[in-house]
């Protein structure tokens, strides 16, 4: 796979690269991918995350399977009491209000059963990286027990826990996806960006 010179490397840092086969376009964000791997005709590309970037224009790439494209992910905060789990609720919308999260997520209160309860932080599995990075900077910290993945959002679903509060977080993007006639039109491009 051949890379075209980027005169600012760094700024792609957390955008994507696929490879079509007969050409490499550098510059996607995650909702663009998502909309090409969607397709008859690019369902096979390979899809790469820019990890890094450095100043002599190397990049540091790790592979994405398609299927991620696809999957929710989750983190998922646990509380024996109502008391506390409201009080993680809370913390973790105010957190999106002080910083907006890297992409759209949803969040829910939820009652698991008769003494526990889950805030439950639910966005698109592309985003896992940014999500973690999100919570560490925002220092969001909860006492109980937590697990995350694509499973676990699984899990939660199967179990159809009572809802108690929900809440629609909105992400900043800073790179503004293209869809449709718009995206198709500047595929052949080597640098979309």
């Amino acid at each position: 796979m051949k890379l075209p010179e980027l005169e600012k490397p760094e700024k792609y840092v957390g955008l994507y690269v696929v490879d079509f086969g007969d050409h490499t376009g550098v510059g996607f964000t995650a909702g663009e991918v998502a909309e090409l791997l969607e397709s008859e005709k690019y369902k096979d590309g390979k899809v790469y995350k820019i990890h890094n970037a450095y100043p002599d224009g190397r990049l540091e790439l790790r592979g994405i399977p398609a299927e991620t494209f696809e999957l929710e992910a989750g983190m998922f905060f646990y509380s024996n009491d109502l008391e506390t789990a409201r009080r993680n609720f809370k913390q973790l919308v105010n957190l999106a209000v002080r910083t907006s999260p890297p992409c759209r997520a949803k969040v829910h209160l939820a009652k698991c059963d008769e003494d526990r309860f889950v805030t439950a932080l639910i966005y698109p599995a592309e985003y896992d990286d940014e999500v973690s990075s999100w919570l560490l900077a925002g220092e969001y910290k909860t006492g109980g027990a937590a697990e995350g993945g694509t499973e676990a959002v699984q899990r939660y679903y199967d179990r159809q826990a009572e809802i108690l509060d929900r809440h629609q977080l909105f992400g900043q993007d800073d790179s503004v996806s293209r869809t449709g006639q718009e995206l198709l039109a500047t595929l052949k491009l080597a640098v979309q960006r």
